[in-house]
């Protein structure tokens, strides 16, 4: 034990220094004398940090012996992330963010690291600090270059930051394959009563700020997004409950699907938000995405053979990424149409 202390004391404090030595430089020479431009971003600044921050890192805090590891590291993924997107963004789309508030910028950071916020809860308990520190400047990086290759390809800005849970789901889940699985009786794996309503705390402020998450960069149709994310998410929530009692054994609800698969809807309809016109298709996008959230995890990861099984810790495969698919193929239908 004291040897894997005095490692992380030799390695950690080290490299979040010098990282931190390299942002200020990078700023100084980068991001002096730029204008700002003054806007309204306020609350959407505020409710996405609230989401970010309070609502993933306890939605993270379910294992018994990473509930408070996560949380913390889930703050250090976020402030570290969130300077190295706006350098990043500011590298790549140099002619349009030197126009962009400053507030809005930082939104744009905090929505790109929930990538790998999403990432982290693939490969919690698994990872170690410098391996979290490393993913995130790795994977920061790569949803810029893939935004990049978006705006040269005329998509919109507001839907191509919407892939981000896409993105972080099957990173995550490519990046968890380099551990090894985390095995369903080790003490690893286990949760507490405390822990357990701490994760679900944090699947209700999640809940509560999504619409204001999906709206954050849109310039049209904002309150049309918030409105369709919203009756997804509700229809999402009630379909969870419904689900649940049927898929258990003993007719209970559980606790580990509420704490999933409610968020579903907001993930499905977040991709296709400004094309969706009407409630009624954002209340079907939530049914479906609830349908394979819970479904999915219920007979799918069964059924899988042992070569592919996937060693997913927080059910982001069908919390993020299955709803995320059909969010993609419901922004394409919707736009054909």
């Amino acid at each position: 034990m004291a040897s894997k202390y005095r490692n992380f004391r030799n390695s950690v404090p080290w490299l979040l220094l010098v990282l931190e030595a390299v942002f200020i430089i990078l700023f100084y020479f980068f991001f002096s004398g730029v204008d700002v431009i003054t806007s309204d971003f306020h609350t959407a600044f505020q409710d996405v940090s609230h989401m970010v921050i309070f609502g993933f890192g306890f939605f993270l805090s379910f294992l018994k012996r990473y509930g408070l590891s996560s949380i913390g590291f889930n703050l250090l993924i976020v402030v570290l992330g969130v300077q190295w997107s706006v350098l990043i963004e500011g590298f790549l789309f140099l002619s349009h963010s030197a126009k962009e508030d400053y507030l809005r910028r930082i939104i744009k950071a905090a929505v790109s690291v929930t990538a790998v916020v999403i990432s982290f809860a693939a490969i919690l308990g698994k990872a170690n600090p410098v391996q979290l520190v490393v993913m995130t400047i790795m994977e920061i990086a790569a949803f810029h270059v893939s935004r990049w290759i978006n705006n040269i390809l005329q998509i919109a800005d507001s839907a191509t930051m919407m892939h981000v849970h896409l993105f972080g789901a099957y990173f995550g889940l490519a990046a968890s394959c380099s551990f090894p699985a985390l095995q369903p009786s080790s003490e690893k794996n286990a949760d507490t009563p405390t822990s357990s309503l701490l994760s679900v705390l944090g699947t209700l402020f999640l809940w509560v700020f999504w619409p204001s998450f999906n709206s954050a960069l849109a310039v049209e149709k904002k309150n049309g997004i918030i409105y369709s994310t919203y009756f997804a998410l509700a229809v999402s929530a009630v379909t969870a409950f419904a689900l649940s009692v049927l898929t258990t054994k003993d007719g209970k609800l559980s606790m580990a699907h509420i704490h999933r698969a409610t968020l579903a809807g907001g993930v499905a309809v977040g991709y296709a938000a400004d094309s969706i016109q009407y409630p009624w298709i954002a209340m079907i996008l939530g049914l479906l995405a609830t349908v394979i959230a819970i479904l999915g995890s219920h007979f799918l990861q069964r059924s899988l053979p042992p070569a592919i099984k996937i060693r997913d810790v927080s059910g982001v495969h069908f919390t993020f990424g299955l709803p995320a698919v059909l969010g993609a193929l419901a922004h394409l239908i919707l736009y054909i149409i």
